[in-house]
C-alpha cells in the first residue's frame, strides 16, 4: 500500500480548489431558488463515481479517441484558467440553459466533477499514487456534501462579501494550478 498523507493532503487541496464548492455557494443558492430542493446525496455520490471512474478509465478513453494525456491536460489548463478568471474577476464566461433539476446536472456535472476536476485527476495520476487520489476524492465529496446540505447557513454566516473574498482567493490558487499544469504538460508535447 502506498498511502502517503502528504499526497492525500496535496491532492485534496488541488481538488478542493478546482471544485471550489465554497465559491459556488451563490450558484447553489440560486439553483435552490429556481428548482426548489437540491438532492445533495445524489449529487455527491454521482460526482464521486464520475471522478473515480475517470481516474481509472479516463486515459484509456482519451487514447481511444486519439488524444494523449498531455494534450488533454493542456486543454484542461485553459479551462481551469478561465474558471479562475471567472472567480477572480467575478464575471461569467459560460452560460448554461436553465436547469430543471439540480442533482446530477449542473451540480454533479459540470460543477463538481467538471472538466477542470477531471483534468486535474489525470495530471495528479502521473504524480501521485491512485489510493491517495481516491482518498482525496472521498474527503472532498464529504466536504461537498456537508456544504451542499448547509449552504444556506454558510451564506448567512459569511455573507456575500465573505463568500466573494474566498472565491477570489481560490481563483488565484486555480490560476497558479492552471499555469503549472500548462507549463508541465506543454513541455511534454514538444
Amino acid at each position: 500500500m502506498n498511502f502517503d498523507i502528504k499526497e492525500v493532503f496535496t491532492a485534496g487541496m488541488v481538488l478542493f480548489a478546482v471544485i471550489d464548492i465554497i465559491g459556488n455557494i451563490p450558484l447553489v443558492i440560486s439553483l435552490r431558488a429556481k428548482v426548489g430542493h437540491i438532492q445533495s446525496e445524489k449529487a455527491s455520490i454521482v460526482s464521486a463515481i464520475i471522478m473515480i471512474a475517470f481516474l481509472f478509465v479516463g486515459e484509456e478513453i482519451l487514447k481511444l479517441i486519439g488524444i494523449d494525456t498531455n494534450s488533454f491536460a493542456v486543454a484542461g489548463s485553459f479551462i481551469i484558467f478561465f474558471l479562475a478568471i471567472e472567480m477572480v474577476l467575478g464575471i461569467s464566461l459560460y452560460k448554461d440553459d436553465e436547469p430543471e433539476t439540480a442533482s446530477i446536472v449542473p451540480l454533479a456535472f459540470p460543477m463538481i466533477a467538471g472538466a477542470g476536476t477531471l483534468t486535474s485527476l489525470l495530471s495528479m495520476r502521473a504524480e501521485y499514487h491512485v489510493i491517495n487520489i481516491i482518498i482525496a476524492i472521498l474527503i472532498n465529496i464529504i466536504i461537498v456534501y456537508i456544504i451542499l446540505k448547509s449552504s444556506q447557513r454558510i451564506e448567512n454566516l459569511l455573507g456575500r462579501s465573505g463568500i466573494n473574498i474566498i472565491r477570489k482567493i481560490f481563483g488565484v490558487v486555480l490560476l497558479a494550478i492552471a499555469v503549472k499544469l500548462f507549463t508541465t504538460n506543454i513541455q511534454q508535447i514538444f
